[in-house]
């Protein structure tokens, strides 16, 4: 067995695509809707020079956005790109692009999500980065701080409230101490309100939920590690480094220089190590803050350890918040290299706020991850969802929940598949809540390449595939862009 094989998020359909791609009338079986006019965006890691496998992460991959043009029943185009930071147009023998200055000297190429808000397409990444703005061809502009509003780093999952279009969201960064930061960006695409948050420590806060009244953290113990700090030295000199960043990392903010030094020497490094990993000490908690209110009026509530990387949605039920949620045992503990530490299962936490306590239930055993809801729900009371289901890191399923009759319907497709997210769009603005498609890249191991899949949202049946030059590598997140005006 070769070193690349002992790294399951190198090999298959997560192992890395070398080639830029245009193509352009792409074959088609079915029929495509006609009402779609748009763009099919998804974003995720791919890595552009040779990575060490023993320590490689998966989500330390260069960024590459992925998308479709969809217009008048066609598929105009398909188009592959690297998100291009400083090293990335290095690596391809470019010229660094303009834009802003990195966030605390982390120049990371964005690869988790792909959004568009006011008329611009951003890829977007946790834990620090900027985002980087990309033309509707998916070419790089450079890094963004939204025109100077944006104070520090950003997320990779925003939520957009489907009454105001703006973009609610909650960023981590291990240099702001014990601090997450709430952000509203305007349909302008400037942001418009900054919340600093204070929290236990400095856990990877992945995700949050919205709701029409309240915005909702989840502060559990997945943390920043501060053990590759003390590997740049030997010891005792990193021993000392190590006790030194821990008077600081998830206390109290770390001087923008010492960050930078840091970031450079562990993200930064040839070969960085993931720097999150799970603490059984850390206490697991939800927060609530009324979107109205300020930090101060954060209220927080014990949970049992656990970890959550995506909500489903989430929504306010009188003196109660029901949140839907993926959940994990635990998250990088036994399995430093990827998401892989036993079955998710989809929970429903109901936070009472007179009693002060949570309710947990189980609404699937399915193992499953990515869960999405239409999109004009979104902190609204929802009846539907979608999720991909997995056996380990293999995404073989897609699976459609009624939250009302509790009825889980469940499409396995054929061996060797590889499902990437399925977002849900709707067959019209006012069409009901479970009338639309499902879109989202599937590997086919019989081309050695990708479709894009269209599927009925009631029955999960198949209504168009849309057949792709290459292969789009196992990835994260993206969005359909409708075309405007």
């Amino acid at each position: 067995m070769t070193a690349t094989a002992e790294n399951p998020y190198l090999t298959d359909n997560f192992g890395p695509v070398a080639t830029e791609t245009t193509a352009v009338d792409l074959p088609v079986t079915g029929t495509l809707p006609a009402h779609l006019d748009g763009r099919y965006l998804r974003n995720g890691p791919n890595p552009v020079t040779p990575v060490d496998p023993t320590q490689h992460h998966w989500f330390l991959g260069t960024g590459m956005v992925h998308g479709v043009r969809i217009r008048d029943g066609k598929a105009e185009w398909y188009r592959n790109r690297f998100v291009r930071s400083a090293d990335v147009a290095a690596a391809l023998g470019e010229q660094p692009r303009p834009g802003a200055k990195p966030h605390v000297g982390w120049d990371f190429p964005a690869n988790t999500n792909v959004v568009v808000q006011g008329g611009r397409t951003f890829a977007i990444v946790e834990a620090g980065g900027r985002p980087y703005e990309l033309t509707d061809d998916l070419e790089t502009v450079g890094a963004c701080d939204f025109d100077g509003t944006l104070p520090g780093g950003y997320t990779a999952h925003p939520k957009r409230d489907p009454a105001t279009g703006e973009l609610h969201a909650v960023s981590y960064y291990w240099g702001w101490g014990n601090q997450v930061q709430y952000t509203v960006l305007g349909t302008d695409a400037r942001v418009k309100r900054v919340e600093n948050i204070a929290v236990t420590g400095s856990p990877m806060m992945h995700d949050f939920s919205l709701t029409e009244n309240h915005v909702v953290l989840y502060d559990l113990p997945c943390v920043f590690d501060l053990d590759p700090i003390r590997e740049l030295w030997p010891r005792p000199i990193g021993d000392v480094a190590r006790w030194n960043a821990s008077l600081f990392v998830g206390k109290r903010r770390t001087p923008d220089p010492v960050a930078a030094f840091f970031t450079r020497k562990v993200l930064g490094a040839k070969a960085p190590k993931f720097p999150y990993r799970w603490d059984p000490n850390y206490p697991a908690r939800v927060g609530v803050m009324p979107r109205t209110g300020t930090a101060k009026d954060v209220r927080w509530f014990e949970i049992e350890p656990c970890y959550v990387f995506h909500p489903l949605n989430a929504y306010d039920d009188g003196d109660k918040l029901v949140l839907d949620v993926v959940r994990h045992p635990r998250m990088f503990d036994a399995k430093p290299l990827g998401p892989d530490e036993g079955p998710s299962t989809l929970d429903r936490w109901t936070v009472d706020l007179t009693a002060g306590k949570v309710l947990a239930e189980r609404r699937s055993d399915l193992s499953q991850e990515f869960p999405r809801v239409d999109e004009r729900v979104v902190g609204r009371r929802h009846r539907y969802g979608y999720a991909v289901g997995f056996r380990s890191t293999r995404a073989d399923a897609l699976i459609r929940h009624d939250l009302v009759t509790g009825d889980a319907t469940r499409r396995t497709f054929s061996p060797g598949t590889n499902l990437s997210e399925f977002l849900f769009v709707p067959d019209a603005d006012d069409s009901p809540e479970d009338r639309g498609t499902l879109m989202g890249f599937a590997y086919d191991p019989g081309r050695d390449a990708s479709d894009l899949l269209l599927l009925d949202s009631q029955t999960l049946e198949t209504v168009a595939a849309v057949h792709l030059p290459a292969r789009v590598p196992a990835g994260f997140h993206g969005n359909w862009a409708p075309t405007v005006g």
